[in-house]
């Protein structure tokens, strides 16, 4: 796997984080009787996805820049 692939698993990972973490935010919000436990799932599935995000923004910071190199 090379750079651009680990940074495009790390966007798709920060979106899902961003996703959950206002799922996290509708259920404080809500009149739901179960919602603290709905916030404190959502908000930990969102810190997962975060630190899955963080993990390939660090791989693909070791790794050398993707160059198109133009054929012969």
């Amino acid at each position: 796997m090379d750079r651009e692939q680990h940074l495009k698993l790390a966007d798709s990972a920060v979106t899902r984080a961003e996703r959950l973490a206002g799922d996290a935010e509708r259920y404080v919000t809500s009149h739901d009787p179960n919602r603290y436990s709905q916030v404190q799932r959502y908000a930990e599935a969102g810190a997962v996805w975060a630190d899955i995000a963080r993990t390939h923004t660090a791989i693909a910071a070791v790794l050398p820049e993707t160059v198109d190199t133009p054929e012969d």
